[in-house]
């Protein structure tokens, strides 16, 4: 019989106790990481003598194949930017079907300069080749960047009685892909054209990135840490954080179902679909003080970005009362 352990591996993120066992492993000696591979982190942080560290993060994009290019750049300036940092370059490796058009090769391109001019980082290197045995394209970004020393938001700052604050919505990304990946279905489970349509436009608005939504938060009061969910939702994050900080969570589940979009709550429920387990770039998890909890929201507001508080940080042995996700929703319906 197999044990558990060793029962093959499905679409999506690794599961946590294999991630971890895998991330014991790592005995990182060199002084000038400053925060290397850890649970729940988004970014590595790197001490390479000056007055900033440097913030790497590698991110893949396999769920999605539109605007590919794109997406890569953006996902990977979230995980710089939750760590506190300012995106700077990018590295992008491209790995294509067997007998791909030409023009997918410049589109992807495009794509990817396209981005690196709205963020103002820039495309420094990478690899493209083709290969056999995929259905749709492949990209993988690193991303470096730059954080003050001292300004610096991980996952694992979070202290006990910290707001958590969110912002945009719950499953920004997962809607998008449902709706462009599965519409027939939604479609046929009575949902309007309209809302498809919405949904699908979700990753332009109100979009993936959050590397406003970090600045605004952080010129605005002291952040002790930051999140990107990401494959898992907001629940997987928020679990990560906790993991991480070695506290636990007290969720208001109201204050989640508000921040959840109308056309997010309709194409999860046609679909059989719980929004909190669904992949969600475009969101930011921040942890902070009580007492600044509101101004960091006001701040998010007045700049036309959605933010509510909807927990805070208790006692480790309080646990949290979100569930966890092993597989994202997303790799569920997809896969």
């Amino acid at each position: 019989m197999t044990d558990a352990h060793d029962a093959p591996l499905r679409v999506g993120k690794l599961p946590p106790d294999l991630l971890a066992q895998l991330l014991e492993q790592t005995n990182v000696s060199d002084p000038s990481v400053i925060l290397g591979p850890r649970m729940g982190e988004d970014a590595a942080l790197i001490d390479n003598g000056g007055e900033n560290y440097l913030v790497v993060s590698s991110d893949p994009i396999t769920f999605a194949a539109e605007q590919l290019g794109w997406y890569a750049v953006h996902v990977n300036a979230n995980d710089i930017a939750a760590t506190g940092g300012t995106p700077r370059w990018v590295v992008m490796t491209v790995i294509l079907p067997d007998g791909s058009p030409p023009q997918l090769a410049r589109d992807i391109m495009r794509q990817t300069l396209d981005a690196c001019a709205e963020i103002g980082a820039t495309l420094v290197g990478g690899h493209t080749e083709v290969t056999y045995g995929l259905d749709r394209p492949i990209a993988i970004g690193t991303m470096v960047g730059e954080v003050p020393k001292g300004e610096e938001t991980p996952t694992s700052g979070i202290q006990e009685d910290d707001a958590i604050i969110l912002t945009k919505g719950v499953a920004i990304e997962g809607t998008a892909i449902l709706a462009m990946e599965r519409a027939d279905l939604i479609r046929a489970a009575g949902v309007s054209d309209g809302t498809i349509e919405r949904g699908a436009h979700f990753l332009r608005d109100p979009g993936i990135n959050v590397v406003r939504d970090a600045h605004v938060a952080l010129r605005t009061a002291p952040i002790h840490a930051m999140h990107d969910p990401t494959e898992g939702g907001i629940a997987t994050a928020l679990h990560e954080m906790a993991d991480a900080s070695n506290v636990g969570m007290d969720i208001d589940a109201e204050a989640v179902r508000a921040m959840t979009p109308p056309e997010t709550v309709e194409i999860c429920r046609a679909l059989d679909v719980n929004p909190v387990g669904l992949i969600s770039a475009g969101a930011l998890l921040i942890a902070a003080a009580p007492e600044d909890s509101s101004r960091i929201a006001a701040a998010l507001e007045e700049s036309s970005i959605r933010a509510a508080v909807i927990g805070r940080a208790v006692p480790r042995e309080k646990g949290v009362n979100i569930p966890r996700f092993e597989r994202d929703e997303l790799a569920r319906i997809l896969g």
